[in-house]
């Protein structure tokens, strides 16, 4: 997805270990593993990728 704007969280291990996360224009949102940039991307509804956000950040991990 080279349109792609990617970025991690500021929390990112210092080796950048971390998942990335891109926001193109349209209502998805992209996630790929930091250490594969060249991988594969998963592509969710932006609604559902909200909702998992707000899960993790609810959790108590």
């Amino acid at each position: 997805m080279p349109s792609a704007a990617w970025r991690k969280s500021s929390h990112s291990l210092p080796q950048g270990s971390c998942v990335e996360v891109a926001q193109p224009p349209g209502e998805v949102v992209l996630f790929r593993d930091s250490k594969i940039q060249g991988g594969p991307v998963v592509a969710v509804p932006k609604d559902v990728a909200v909702a998992f956000i707000s899960a993790v950040i609810d959790s108590s991990f």
